[in-house]
């Protein structure tokens, strides 16, 4: 999927795009980002190239708990709200949420953090293509034991309607999984309930979804847990995500086509990230800067 990180509108009506390239539709929310700074008042021009700082894994035990919490919450609140345009930002603030109880000056500066990089990135916007086909496909990824604090792993998956993203995910897993497997499986799992669901409502709208949706995974040993019909002493304590899986598989619901790591765009869900392969990520995702001439 190759998207362009710019574009130059020719011309404009709301949100629709001509180019020499063909029509677009964009979604932002450049002015509640704006309002956003003020509400924070966050007053300086700082940048940073992503939202999280990498190697950093945030703890309820961090730092000073602030005098007045409600300035955070309303922050986080809002930026959860932001996450719906901006795909870019939603492990980051799936980590700030963690805090609302009991946050302080250390997960404080974290939510500036983010702040500060949609500061450098006010104007990206989703990219809809006019063109795009009407076939899903999913990516399905897991960061394992990526919660110091409990050992719980955590979940990212984004689903495309041809180039266009219309579902994506980061959410921590309910129960701890003890192997990577493990937790690449209810990735798994929590990404082909997703995909039902969307195959539900496109059928609805007279969409045709009779071909399998291919749900790409970089792990090879959930794959085969999901295609073997023999249950093991490592999986039996997962049976139900292999059973809701498997029988997807089995019914043409999904296909399980192996993705390389270097190529799994969840990833971007999952973890934090160095400042190149972040953009890079960004960029499969269909988001690009917008400049209406």
């Amino acid at each position: 999927m190759q998207t362009p990180t710019f574009l130059t509108a020719q011309r404009h009506k709301g949100r629709t795009y001509d180019t020499e390239t063909g029509c677009y539709n964009l979604l932002s929310q450049t002015k509640y980002i704006s309002d956003l700074f003020e509400r924070a008042r966050l007053s300086d021009k700082k940048t940073v190239d992503t939202p999280l700082e990498t190697n950093v894994h945030y703890t309820p035990t961090d730092g000073v708990p602030l005098s007045d919490p409600s300035l955070y919450r309303t922050i986080v609140g809002s930026l959860v709200y932001l996450t719906v345009t901006r795909p870019d930002i939603a492990h980051a603030v799936h980590v700030v949420s963690q805090f609302v109880t009991t946050p302080t000056t250390v997960h404080w500066g974290a939510v500036l953090r983010i702040l500060r990089y949609l500061r450098g990135t006010q104007f990206q916007s989703l990219l809809f293509p006019s063109t795009s086909s009407l076939k899903l496909s999913a990516y399905s990824d897991a960061s394992w034991d990526s919660d110091p604090s409990d050992r719980k792993s955590t979940t990212g998956f984004c689903i495309f309607l041809g180039d266009s993203l219309i579902s994506w995910k980061s959410k921590k897993q309910d129960v701890v999984s003890r192997s990577s497997t493990e937790a690449e499986y209810r990735a798994m799992a929590v990404t082909t309930c997703e995909i039902v669901w969307l195959r539900w409502l496109l059928a609805d709208m007279g969409v045709d979804v009779s071909q399998p949706t291919p749900l790409h995974c970089d792990n090879k040993s959930a794959m085969q847990i999901a295609k073997k019909s023999v249950f093991h002493e490592r999986t039996k304590h997962i049976e139900i995500d292999c059973h809701f899986t498997r029988q997807h598989l089995q019914l043409g619901t999904i296909s399980l086509p192996f993705v390389p790591s270097a190529l799994q765009i969840a990833d971007i869900f999952t973890k934090a990230l160095p400042a190149s392969r972040f953009r890079f990520l960004c960029d499969k995702l269909s988001m690009l800067i917008a400049v209406a001439l």
